[in-house]
């Protein structure tokens, strides 16, 4: 299941100002403390863990937003 890999990849990349396990998968990550610098160490990460690279029309807030949005990208990036 994506949604666990990415808490911990928020968890060390995040640097988010709430701990990771109190959100859920519907948590606005910016809301939770989610930078503009941060987001692009969050995506390096993900893309090195799940062998995967975002497409460009996906490297935006609402693709950052949850977790929910990062399991739906990276489900849309394995299915290719």
């Amino acid at each position: 299941m994506y949604s666990d890999k990415i808490k911990e990849i928020l968890a060390q990349h995040g640097k988010l100002s709430l701990d990771v396990n109190t959100l859920t998968d519907t948590s606005n990550l910016y809301d939770a403390g989610l930078t503009s610098l941060a987001t692009v160490n969050v995506m390096l990460a993900i893309e090195d863990t799940f062998d995967v690279e975002f497409a460009d029309s996906m490297l935006n807030r609402k693709t950052f937003q949850s977790i929910d949005a990062l399991v739906e990208a990276l489900e849309e990036l394995t299915a290719s």
